[in-house]
C-alpha cells in the first residue's frame, strides 16, 4: 500500500531543505503546510522563545476516525539536522542507496522518519482506514541536546503510547532502553605566579585538573554506565603558572542511582585533589534527560512487536547508548520507544539510507495505526 515513488520523492524534497539545528524556520514552514494540506490540526508551540531556535515544536493532531476508543498514539521525529547540512543534493544510486554528493550530510536523520509519517497518513486517507487519535510531535533542536522536546509544554500532549522514529539500525529494531545523561562542569581555581622566578608560590590549575581526572574512573564504568571528559580548557603563556581550568564532562546510565553515584565519585575525586593542592573548585551537574527501560512484556513493546511482525519484518530489541526525544517523552509520562529507521553513517558526509528502508519504516507506522484497533 505504500507508494514507493511518492515516499522517495518526498524524502528527496525534505532533505533538500536546509535545516541545520538552530535554523529550522524553512523546514518548519514546509511541514506545517504539508500536515495542514492533509487536513490535520497543526500547532507550533512557543518553545523557540526559550531555545532561540528557528522554530518551535510542531504538535499535529489527527482526530480519530471509525476507531474512537482505540489507544491514543504519539509519533515523534525531529526537523533539524547536524552540520554540514546546507545545500544537500541527494542522489539515488544503482545499489538502491540514497546519499548526498559527499560534501554534506544526507539528513536521513531524521527526515526519513518524517517521510514515513507523511506517507502513512496519505495511505490511510486514500484507503479510508480506521484509526484512533494520533499526535505527531515534530521537534526542533534535537541535535542541539534535545532542547526542543525539553522545552515542550506537557499539557499539549495527549497520548497513551509513543514511538520515536529516530534510530539507526535495521528496520524492525526497537530501542527499549536508553540512558539518562548528566551534564557536568568542573572549574578549578589555582594561583598564578611567575613560572621561572617563583613557581612554588603558584598553584597550577592544570596540574590539579590533570590529577583530578586521573583519579576518576571514566569510559565504560559497567554495562549500564559510562562517563567521559569532553573538554579541558585553560592556560596561557608558559611563563605563568595557570590559575584557571574548566572541564566539561558527562555521565550516563540506564539506572538513575548509578548515574548519581558516578557524579558523586567524580565530585569526590575533584574535591579531594583540590584540597591536597590547596586550590579551590566549583562543581555543577544537571540531569538533562531521564532514562527509560522496558522489556518485551511491557505494553508499548508488545504493540511495536505486533506491528513489526504484521509488516513482515523481524523484531529486534536493543539498548541504546544515546539519548533521544524518546527519553524526554518518557519523562513526561508517555511510554515511548525508539524505532530504527535504517539510516547509516549518521552525522557524517557518508550518511546513507536504502530506499527499501523508507518503505519499510512507513509500513511499520501503518501497522501501528492498525494494531491499536485489535
Amino acid at each position: 500500500m505504500v507508494n514507493r515513488e511518492r515516499i522517495l520523492n518526498e524524502f528527496m524534497e525534505l532533505v533538500s531543505i536546509d535545516s541545520e539545528t538552530g535554523h529550522e524556520e524553512q523546514i518548519s514552514e514546509v511541514l506545517k503546510e504539508k500536515f495542514g494540506a492533509l487536513g490535520l490540526q497543526v500547532q507550533e508551540d512557543d518553545s523557540k522563545e526559550r531555545t532561540g531556535h528557528g522554530s518551535g515544536n510542531l504538535i499535529v493532531t489527527w482526530e480519530a476516525e471509525q476507531a474512537e476508543h482505540a489507544p491514543k498514539l504519539l509519533f515523534t521525529c525531529h526537523m533539524d539536522t547536524v552540520t554540514p547540512g546546507k545545500g544537500v543534493k541527494p542522489e539515488l544510486g544503482e545499489d538502491g542507496y540514497i546519499r548526498s554528493d559527499g560534501t554534506t550530510i544526507l539528513g536521513a536523520d531524521d527526515k526519513a522518519g518524517l517521510a514515513a509519517l507523511l506517507e502513512s497518513i496519505r495511505v490511510v486517507q486514500e484507503n479510508n482506514l480506521p484509526h484512533g487519535q494520533i499526535q505527531f510531535v515534530i521537534t526542533a533542536g534535537e541535535e542541539s541536546g534535545l532542547v526542543g522536546s525539553r522545552a515542550l509544554q506537557p499539557d499539549l500532549l495527549d497520548a497513551d503510547f509513543g514511538f520515536a522514529l529516530d534510530s539507526n539500525g535495521e528496520v524492525g529494531s526497537v530501542a527499549v532502553s536508553a540512558p539518562t545523561q548528566a551534564r557536568i562542569q568542573m572549574v578549578i581555581h589555582g594561583r598564578s605566579a611567575h613560572a621561572g622566578v617563583n613557581p612554588e608560590d603558584g598553584i597550577s590549575a592544570i596540574q590539579v585538573a590533570a590529577k583530578s581526572i586521573a583519579a576518576m574512573k571514566l569510559g565504560r564504568i559497567d554495562k549500564e554506565t559510562t562517563a567521559n571528559i569532553g573538554k579541558f580548557q585553560g592556560g596561557g603563556p608558559t611563563n605563568i603558572v595557570c590559575d584557571y581550568v574548566q572541564i566539561d564532562a558527562e555521565a550516563r546510565s540506564i539506572v538513575q542511582e548509578k548515574v548519581e553515584q558516578q557524579i558523586s565519585n567524580m565530585r569526590e575525586a575533584l574535591e579531594t585533589t583540590v584540597r591536597e593542592y590547596g586550590a579551590k573548585s566549583e562543581f555543577r551537574s544537571e540531569i538533562i534527560y531521564p532514562a527509560y527501560s522496558y522489556n518485551e512484556h511491557d505494553e508499548v513493546v508488545q504493540l511495536a512487536k505486533r506491528a513489526i511482525e504484521a509488516a513482515g519484518l523481524k523484531l529486534s530489541l536493543f539498548t541504546s547508548g544515546g539519548g533521544s526525544d524518546a527519553n524526554v517523552f518518557n519523562g513526561l509520562g508517555i511510554p515511548t520507544v525508539n524505532l530504527a529507521v535504517g539510516y547509516e553513517n549518521i552525522h557524517t558526509t557518508k550518511e546513507r539510507i536504502h530506499a527499501d528502508n523508507l518503505v519499510k519504516a512507513a509500513t511499520i507506522v501503518l501497522s501501528l495505526f492498525q494494531e491499536t484497533q485489535h
